[in-house]
């Protein structure tokens, strides 16, 4: 479990470069740009984003990481949101974005509210960087003053996305990302961990843990004691062992545990020692 105050440093972090990876390049913008069209567009998007997280606890960390990937590609400009037609060819279906990206239901959600609110008025990519801001806050960490005014994007770019930061990159792979896009290493550091919030899939880790190469066990660039704490966190695939005899059941239905609690199984072992007993 992360530390608490580990925790509200890397929202602080976060806080900073996500504020600065939406407004950056962007003088036209302004925080009063619908103060006369929507002016309570803010307090829509964050009940929405509050009440999602009501029934999703990941999903603050999820919209923090939908707004990254959608600015990372060409901006942000709303293109990770759209789907495939015959002209839109879905950033969606990028690598690092397949089965992986999520929150785009609370997306749809924000803009029904908002639209309802202010019909025609407020962009998909104002949306999503008032979704980031809000989930940042709404997680603990920091708010800052959201410059708005964006257009969306009529088109996406998934050879673009496809270059999005890996879990599996290096180093120098990373860096060269960030930069190509104007960041610098403190922002790689940042974002690299924005969408998770400090905790992250064991998957992403075993790699460099386990088998790491044909002369090596564990990844010798790693501590040796952070090493041994992501070991007793993610241990080997493989360590599981069946039950056996006594320990487990033989369910009736495989779907739910029998209500018996294991009477069946006694009776099912019992049975089968009758029968062997009788053949012998």
């Amino acid at each position: 479990m992360s530390h608490p105050c580990s925790l509200l440093l890397a929202l602080n972090l976060i806080t900073i470069t996500l504020a600065l990876l939406s407004q950056r390049s962007q003088a036209q913008l302004s925080p009063s740009f619908y103060n006369s069209t929507c002016s309570n567009v803010s307090a829509i998007v964050r009940s929405t984003v509050q009440q999602a997280q009501t029934s999703d606890v990941r999903i603050y960390a999820s919209l923090t990481r939908l707004f990254f990937h959608d600015c990372f590609v060409q901006g942000c400009d709303g293109s990770v949101l759209l789907v495939n037609s015959s002209t839109i060819q879905t950033e969606q279906d990028a690598v690092p974005n397949k089965n992986s990206i999520r929150g785009f239901n609370v997306v749809a959600d924000i803009k029904t509210a908002v639209e309802n609110a202010c019909p025609g008025v407020v962009s998909c990519a104002d949306i999503l960087a008032l979704t980031a801001e809000a989930s940042v806050n709404l997680a603990g960490g920091p708010s800052w003053t959201v410059l708005l005014g964006r257009r969306d994007s009529t088109t996406a770019n998934i050879t673009a996305a496809n270059n999005l930061p890996s879990p599996f990159d290096n180093l120098t792979t990373l860096e060269q990302k960030f930069a190509a896009v104007g960041l610098n290493d403190t922002d790689l550091v940042t974002l690299s961990g924005a969408h998770t919030f400090g905790r992250g899939q064991c998957r992403f880790v075993t790699p460099r843990l386990y088998n790491f190469s044909s002369t090596v066990n564990t990844d010798p660039t790693l501590n040796s004691t952070y090493a041994t704490t992501l070991e007793q966190n993610c241990p080997r695939a493989g360590t599981h062992r069946p039950l056996t005899g006594s320990s487990g059941e033989i369910r009736t239905n495989c779907s739910v545990v029998n209500s018996g609690s294991g009477l069946e199984l006694h009776i099912r072992i019992q049975h089968d020692s009758d029968k062997g007993s009788a053949a012998e």
